[in-house]
C-alpha cells in the first residue's frame, strides 16, 4: 500500500477503539446488557404473541372520540406546565443573571447580591435535578390522580431548566448596552427589557418552543404514573393487553410529536 493510501493515524484510532471497548465492557456487565436473550425461543414466542396484538388498530368511533379528548388534554398539560414554568423561570433568571447586577458594575459583586445569586442558582439546580416523573409521583399523592399532577411536575422541572438556560443565554450576550443603562440610573427590569431582551429574544423564544415540544412528550410519559392524558389511557390499555387500542394511541402520539416538531421548526424559522 502506498503512503498516500495509508492512514497515518490508524494506530491511534485502533488504540482509542480498544480503550473504549475496555471501558464499555464493565459498564455493559453492570447493566446486565444481554441482547442475545431476545433471540431465545421463549423470548421470540412471547414477543410474537405481544406484537400480534398490535397489528389491527382500534378504530371504533367512540374510542377515537375519547382518545381525541385525551390528546387535547395532553397538549393542555404540556402548555399549562410550560406557562407555569415560565412564571418560575423568568423571576429567577433576573436574579441569577450577573449582567443585571448593579453591584457588579464596579467589577466585584457585593456580598449580599452574590449570596442571593448563588441561592437562586442552587434552587434552579434542585428544580431541574429532580425528573418530572418523580415530581409527578409526588404530586399524584398530594393532589390525586389527574392532569393537575402532570402540570405541576412539568412546571417545576421545566422552570429549573428554563431558568438555567435563560441565564446562560443572557450572560453570553453583549453586556455593554445593559451596563450603560444601569450606570445611567435604569432599573434591572428596564435594563433587561431594553438591553438584554432585544438581542436575545430569538434564542430565548426558540429554546422555549423546543421545551414546549419536549413537554408534550413528557406529558404522555407522566400519564403512566397517573398524571392524566394520553399516557394514562395507554397504560390502562397495556394492562388489559388491548394491543389494538395501544397501537391506535401510539399512532396518535407519533402524529402529535411530529406536529409539535413541525410547529416548533416553523417558529424557529420565523424567528430567524
Amino acid at each position: 500500500m502506498s503512503p498516500a493510501q495509508r492512514d497515518p493515524a490508524w494506530l491511534g484510532r485502533v488504540g482509542m477503539m480498544l480503550a473504549g471497548l475496555v471501558i464499555l465492557w464493565p459498564l455493559l456487565q453492570a447493566t446486565e446488557f444481554r441482547p442475545w436473550l431476545l433471540l431465545e425461543p421463549d423470548s421470540l414466542r412471547v414477543t410474537a404473541k405481544f406484537v400480534s396484538g398490535f397489528l389491527t388498530p382500534e378504530l371504533r368511533y367512540d374510542f377515537l372520540i375519547d382518545r381525541a379528548r385525551d390528546t387535547w388534554r395532553t397538549i393542555a398539560i404540556a402548555t399549562a406546565g410550560i406557562a407555569l414554568g415560565l412564571l418560575i423561570a423568568v423571576p429567577l433568571t433576573l436574579l441569577a443573571t450577573r449582567t443585571l447586577s448593579i453591584s457588579a458594575l464596579t467589577g466585584r459583586m457585593a456580598a449580599l447580591p452574590w449570596v442571593v445569586r448563588q441561592a437562586v442558582r442552587l434552587l434552579l439546580i434542585l428544580l431541574r435535578s429532580m425528573p418530572e416523573l418523580v415530581w409527578a409521583l409526588v404530586f399524584v399523592r398530594v393532589v390525586g390522580l389527574g392532569p393537575a399532577a402532570g402540570v405541576l411536575a412539568i412546571a417545576l422541572t421545566y422552570g429549573g431548566m428554563l431558568g438555567k438556560v435563560y441565564a446562560e443565554i443572557l450572560e453570553s450576550g453583549d453586556a455593554q448596552v445593559t451596563q450603560t443603562l444601569l450606570r445611567n440610573g435604569a432599573g434591572r427590569l428596564q435594563a433587561f427589557a431594553y438591553g438584554l431582551l432585544p438581542q436575545n429574544a430569538a434564542e430565548l423564544t426558540s429554546y422555549t418552543v423546543y421545551r414546549w415540544e419536549c413537554a408534550i412528550r413528557s406529558s404522555v410519559v407522566l400519564g403512566f404514573v397517573g398524571a392524566g392524558g394520553l399516557g394514562q389511557q395507554m397504560d390502562s390499555s397495556m394492562k388489559m393487553f388491548a394491543g389494538g387500542e395501544v397501537m391506535t394511541m401510539l399512532l396518535v402520539f407519533i402524529a402529535l410529536v411530529a406536529l409539535a416538531d413541525q410547529l416548533s421548526a416553523a417558529l424557529r424559522k420565523a424567528l430567524g
